[in-house]
């Protein structure tokens, strides 16, 4: 059995680090380095960095320089999101110290852009990052630009679209349950989970390391990304990865 991954998510916007709920009411976390550091010293599996404004600022490309600083003071695998919309952006990310890349409203809008990525660095370094909302009918829709515009497709479709392109993982984000701690929709993650046979990040609503064990048991997640229990809760990685090895999951200690 694969080894579960306990990912931790830095929401970058302007100048700090955010953590909101529902992709909005963002409030300062602290810087990014600082949190970095932390993380290395806490057996973090991955590390998830998102610039959620990059897209939304006049189509602003990734800021290079920021994640080149990161990458050096960062042990761990880090992947980048927010912005990306070339091979050329992808190619400058993984040169500066990123593992993998992160697409999201570029996987949308032109998904070719995925099976250039994969061709060109391989599909273990293309993660496209999917946002989804619960529909009033108890059906799913996808968003693009930090879960502002419809995608026109279910999370499941986008998913197997992104698998038939190349993509190497998905990162599933439930924008409904994003910063509640209110457990992570497991419906959604088992969904999109049983669409495809790449591994499926789950994220969105983490605040207990019981969500966590739900979300791998019952959505059969293969990771599971987290910020507001590290944030506000004195919960840990590492401490994850301890509940979830006694849970009988297989974990990196």
């Amino acid at each position: 059995m694969p080894k579960i991954r306990v990912m931790p998510t830095l929401l970058f916007k302007d100048v700090g680090l955010v953590k909101g709920v529902a992709f909005d009411s963002w409030r300062r976390v602290g810087s990014a380095m600082q949190a970095v550091k932390v993380y290395n010293l806490r057996e973090v599996d991955e590390l998830v960095y998102l610039d959620i404004t990059a897209t939304n600022d006049g189509r602003r490309s990734p800021d290079f320089e920021t994640v080149d600083d990161l990458a050096d003071e960062c042990f761990m695998p880090l992947t980048v999101g927010g912005g990306v919309r070339t091979v050329e952006h992808v190619r400058r990310l993984l040169k500066v110290g990123a593992d993998k890349v992160a697409i999201n409203s570029a996987a949308v809008e032109h998904p070719a852009l995925i099976r250039e990525i994969a061709d060109r660095f391989g599909s273990q370094c293309v993660v496209v990052s999917i946002d989804a909302r619960r529909r009033s009918d108890g059906t799913y829709e996808s968003y693009t630009h930090s879960g502002r515009r419809p995608a026109g497709r279910s999370p499941a479709v986008l998913a197997k679209d992104a698998e038939a392109m190349g993509a190497g993982e998905v990162l599933l984000t439930s924008i409904d349950r994003d910063g509640t701690m209110q457990g992570y929709d497991v419906e959604l993650t088992r969904l999109v989970s049983d669409a495809v046979s790449i591994p499926v990040i789950a994220s969105g609503g983490a605040g207990t390391y019981a969500h966590m064990a739900e979300v791998l048991r019952d959505g059969r997640a293969s990771a599971v990304a987290a910020a507001s229990m590290y944030h506000f809760t004195e919960q840990t990685p590492l401490a994850a990865k301890q509940h979830l090895r006694g849970a009988g999951f297989s974990v990196r200690l």
